[in-house]
């Protein structure tokens, strides 16, 4: 089982998220809303777990094809519901970008099947109701 502490650090919306392994994470409200901005704000951090999530995939995926990636950036974007409680993510579109020696197609099948079928975090958006779309830019 995983566990998980949060411990709230300032009189509004501050916490520091610990993992198991001691692993820390800022989370905070926004100003506007009588937060510090201290911190990612949760809907932030899923957005970076489906990327850490995916990269890990796809990294381990290109290795044991021997693709040699010498840099690897993921830039990702977001759209809530609007006018809703609770606002879920609707849209995600994900823009995987690689540097190296990477075969495209390689890297289009790398990056299909971590997010169609791997990444939990992408399955676990889609079972909300999200949409993720994708693309692949190789620079060699």
């Amino acid at each position: 089982m995983m566990k998980i502490e949060l411990n709230r650090t300032d009189d509004a919306y501050a916490f520091e998220a610990k993992d198991s392994n001691g692993h820390i994470i800022m989370t905070d409200g926004a100003v506007e809303m009588g937060g510090h901005n201290s911190g990612a704000r949760p809907m932030q951090l899923l957005l970076m777990g489906l990327g850490g999530c995916s990269g890990i995939d796809i990294v381990s995926i290109l290795k044991k094809q021997r693709q040699e990636i010498l840099d690897f950036k993921i830039l990702i974007e977001g759209e809530r519901e609007k006018d809703k409680e609770p606002s879920l993510w609707k849209y995600i579109k994900v823009v995987f970008q690689f540097s190296g020696n990477v075969d495209e197609e390689k890297a289009k099948k790398a990056c299909a099947l971590s997010i169609d079928k791997y990444c939990s975090v992408a399955a676990t958006l889609r079972a909300a109701g999200c949409v993720i779309d994708w693309s692949v830019e190789v620079r060699q």
